[in-house]
């Protein structure tokens, strides 16, 4: 049973780096660790508070995924095709097309690609570097932000399934 416990904690831990780094799974993985142990312990009567706690940190991550580089992006006067340039500069970044880099690979990617995407987009909109520059930043740290935010809602829902089940476990 121990050895069940911590291999699922481990898959949260996974859950909870998700969260903060772009393109992985973040509360899913976590909500997938809370069901397994439900389904291991075949009860979830246990587990109701730590299950609620984690479909809403999901939900939330969700809103906070869109919400912060918008309001990154709005703060910073970005357009969408701003936006869009982020967007697209993800996931260049993350399959490597950036050219290749000495270090970091698609991490690395991930985060030079949505800056270097917003830029574009957003000089191909307004023609002016400066401000294409402004809205890049702006859109980056709006989700540097918000990713953030995600992972601390992420290391919470972790605690509350701990401190729900360590005495199962451990009496």
């Amino acid at each position: 049973m121990q050895i069940i416990y911590w291999s699922l904690i481990i898959l949260m831990i996974f859950g909870i780096i998700g969260a903060v780094v772009p393109a992985l799974p973040g509360s899913s993985l976590i909500l997938i660790g809370i069901i397994i142990w439900g389904l291991v312990q075949k009860s979830f009567a246990a587990i109701s508070i730590p299950l609620i706690v984690t479909s809403i940190v999901l939900i939330l991550s969700i809103g906070i995924d869109f919400l912060a580089g918008y309001i990154g992006a709005k703060k910073a006067g970005a357009s969408k095709w701003g936006q869009i340039g982020a967007f697209v500069g993800l996931i260049v970044g993350f399959f490597g097309l950036l050219p290749t880099l000495p270090f970091g690979g698609p991490l690395l990617g991930m985060l030079l690609g949505p800056l270097l995407g917003a830029i574009i987009g957003e000089y191909l909109y307004c023609k002016n570097l400066q401000t294409a520059v402004k809205a890049g930043i702006g859109i980056v740290v709006g989700s540097l932000i918000g990713n953030l935010l995600q992972g601390l809602l992420a290391l919470a829902a972790v605690t509350v399934f701990i401190f729900s089940t360590w005495g199962q476990v451990f009496g």
